[in-house]
């Protein structure tokens, strides 16, 4: 079919469900390959989605990008593959939507930035934020001055994250790459550098892996470019079942306050009371239905790979930080 789109599918967990309805949705694409180490989890898929009945099924992803005639791949498999996963697939000139964290380390994000600047190549990352209404809105706003300098930002984030992942892959550090900083907290790391547009400069970090071989709870203090300051508080020790985020960002005029996605915004000097944005108009569109659109040109990657390398630039500086009890700086890549 002239100008259908062929994707390929690496893993079978429960983010990439959300990617499978959203591509079905597209007229233009046809999910052609399945690949899973696990025959049993392919098998479930096909029972779940009857579209993918017919699908070609790979336990292998080198032999899923030998044996499909791809445009693109999905990419949710577990952290630490996905460097290798994405490069592979960026030789092949074939486009990627890669799930977060994009990599869990810096020369493996600096490598891919190089990559898809030289093939120009399409990649997006599956932070789903930037497809929000409030971010957006509160990025527009930042950007366009209407709190003056950023002074201060604040994110927490709770989550029943160590008692969720128990027995799973995301506690294997040879598999996951680091616990919930890299894992949900990545989405927290992502969406405050995203809004405000600061640069972390040197991060102190306590961290406490509560008994398991990855970081559970986190508290990281940063100073930014320009002499803002900020926290980022991660608990996945929490005894509830559901997560809680909290975000704050404060300027020289106002500031903005999300309470679980919820903003309020607070102007000073105005006479004006606080008030609540119905910011649901800006956001819209979903990140499979942005990276098909990146491919045919309409559209730029809402969270392209200058995004990962940035978060990962500032984490793993958080776990050395950490690991040698004292400040460290956090490098920065010529963009």
């Amino acid at each position: 079919m002239a100008g259908e789109i062929r994707i390929g599918l690496a893993g079978t967990g429960g983010i990439m469900k959300g990617h499978v309805r959203d591509l079905a949705e597209i007229p233009e694409v046809k999910v052609v390959a399945l690949m899973d180490p696990d025959a049993g989890h392919r098998a479930n898929y096909k029972r779940e989605f009857p579209r993918l009945a017919d699908v070609a099924e790979f336990d292998d992803y080198q032999a899923m990008l030998d044996g499909a005639d791809l445009t693109g791949v999905v990419i949710a498999s577990p952290h630490t593959l996905h460097f290798e996963q994405i490069m592979a697939a960026l030789d092949r000139g074939v486009h990627v939507l890669a799930e977060k964290p994009m990599v869990c380390r810096m020369d493996h994000a600096r490598e891919i930035v190089r990559k898809v600047r030289q093939t120009r190549l399409v990649l997006v990352i599956g932070y789903q934020r930037h497809y929000g209404g409030a971010y957006r809105y509160i990025r527009r706003a930042i950007a366009a001055g209407e709190i003056g300098r950023v002074e201060m930002v604040a994110g927490f984030q709770a989550q029943g994250w160590k008692v969720g992942t128990t027995g799973s892959w995301r506690q294997k550090p040879e598999l996951s790459g680091g616990g919930q900083l890299n894992d949900s907290g990545s989405h927290l790391v992502d969406i405050l550098l995203w809004m405000t547009g600061l640069q972390a400069e040197t991060v102190s970090a306590q961290i406490d892996n509560c008994g398991t071989p990855v970081d559970i709870n986190s508290a990281l203090s940063i100073r930014f470019a320009g002499g803002a300051i900020g926290t980022l508080t991660i608990v996945g020790d929490h005894p509830a079942h559901g997560m809680w985020e909290d975000i704050t960002v404060t300027g020289e005029r106002g500031g903005f306050y999300l309470r679980q996605g919820q903003p309020l915004v607070q102007f000073a000097g105005r006479g004006e009371p606080s008030f609540t944005v119905n910011a649901d108009p800006l956001g819209g569109g979903s990140i499979s239905r942005n990276f098909i659109r990146c491919i045919q040109g309409t559209e730029e990657p809402a969270a392209p790979a200058e995004c990962g390398l940035r978060v990962i630039e500032l984490t793993e500086a958080a776990w050395q930080s950490a690991a040698a009890g004292k400040p460290v700086a956090v490098p920065r890549t010529d963009r």
